[in-house]
């Protein structure tokens, strides 16, 4: 499976002949529930593969996984990359937080389907999550891709990371510029942003950026901000 190899080649990854399959299973049920509900514009198989599968594995180029570690996907929508990285590292505890319930249902029918036991889903929002004692501070590792512009992302992100832990945020090409954004932030929030790492896929053309953010200290008490201040009013800005 092309998969296979091109996952071994970009990012030094075996992926088992089982893992494999479970992502062609993957790959079946999101065409399949793409047709009643917008999960993703990219369906093509080898679209798929590369701009939803490699593009989340490309996490590992950045950050490392320990046996154990718990990771939160916000506003994972079909998954990604949640999913790609509770496959192809099963000793890796995943939530998959989003808020809309019917894209939850989705991932609930893929953990079911594909036998993850290492993945659940969350329906919350990341404000609210933040502020809750069960996932402030508790994660090892924090995703998100295309969520929102990075001052206001890293307010919903940076309160669940445990101090010590980090923040990976899958952006574009204004991933740089952003960065300069976040200053305020990520002084207000206790983070520090590695510089952004470039990632290249097979087949795309517009360059991918990982920024990474380590989170020093604990979060101050009154962030994550409610009623939609994160978005509207993002710090600094």
């Amino acid at each position: 499976m092309k998969l296979i190899e091109q996952a071994a080649d970009l990012f030094d990854l075996e992926i088992s002949d089982a893992q494999a399959a479970q992502f062609t299973a993957l790959q079946g049920l999101l065409e399949t529930w793409n047709q009643r509900m917008n999960l993703t514009k990219i369906i093509e198989p080898d679209d798929v593969m590369v701009r939803h599968f490699l593009d989340s594995l490309s996490i590992v180029t950045v950050i490392g996984f320990d046996p154990g570690d718990k990771l939160i996907d916000v506003g994972t929508g079909a998954g990604f990359p949640g999913l790609p990285l509770a496959i192809v590292f099963p000793e890796l505890q995943v939530t998959l937080m989003d808020s809309t319930q019917k894209k939850l249902t989705f991932i609930d029918t893929v953990i079911t389907e594909l036998g993850l036991k290492n993945a659940r889903a969350l329906h919350a929002r990341a404000e609210d999550a933040g502020q809750d004692k069960q996932h402030r501070g508790q994660y090892d590792i924090v995703t998100a891709r295309a969520v929102s512009l990075l001052p206001t992302l890293l307010e919903y992100t940076l309160p669940l990371a445990k101090v010590g832990g980090f923040v990976v945020a899958m952006k574009g090409e204004s991933a740089p510029r952003e960065i300069e954004e976040s200053k305020r932030a990520l002084f207000m929030l206790k983070g520090d942003a590695k510089p952004p790492a470039e990632v290249h896929l097979p087949g795309v053309e517009n360059t991918h950026y990982l920024v990474t953010v380590e989170k020093l200290e604990k979060t101050p008490s009154p962030y994550p901000r409610g009623q939609g201040l994160p978005k509207k009013k993002p710090i600094g800005q």
